[in-house]
């Protein structure tokens, strides 16, 4: 097999991927539109073992009254700079499934739609390169 066949199989594979978990976040945000526990989430800051950063954590109460932690995975360092970080001591609004409290999400338009438009975006891109590369052969 040649390296040229290799990165074609790849790329198709990672663009399957995204597009695979684009679908499954866009499924996730319609059953937190659909049947959402609602609270307020105050962003918390904690350092974990494996980072040499602090990274953001939002903590808020579900309908039992437990303490849910949650460390979205676009509120890392690096996504910061996008626009998508917040506030330590900040006040956000929180939505999950009742039943699944680790579904939790920050119900705000710019934090439930870039995760899906990325994930398609990028499984859109790594498909299309696929293409251009079979066709351009």
């Amino acid at each position: 097999m040649s390296g040229e066949a290799i990165g074609i199989g790849l790329a198709a594979v990672a663009g399957l991927m995204g597009l695979w978990a684009g679908a499954r976040e866009a499924r996730l945000q319609l059953r937190l539109s659909r049947y959402p526990l609602h609270a307020e989430g105050v962003v918390v800051q904690e350092q974990a073992a494996s980072d040499e950063m602090l990274t953001p954590v939002i903590e808020f109460t579900d309908r039992q009254g437990r303490p849910v932690r949650f460390r979205p995975v676009r509120f890392r360092p690096v996504a910061i700079g996008t626009g998508l970080g917040l506030d330590l001591g900040s006040h956000v609004p929180v939505v999950c499934l009742p039943e699944q409290p680790e579904s939790a999400r920050v119900f705000t338009r710019k934090h439930r739609t870039s995760p899906v438009v990325g994930l398609f975006g990028g499984g859109v891109l790594f498909l299309g390169s696929v293409v251009w590369v079979v066709f351009i052969r």
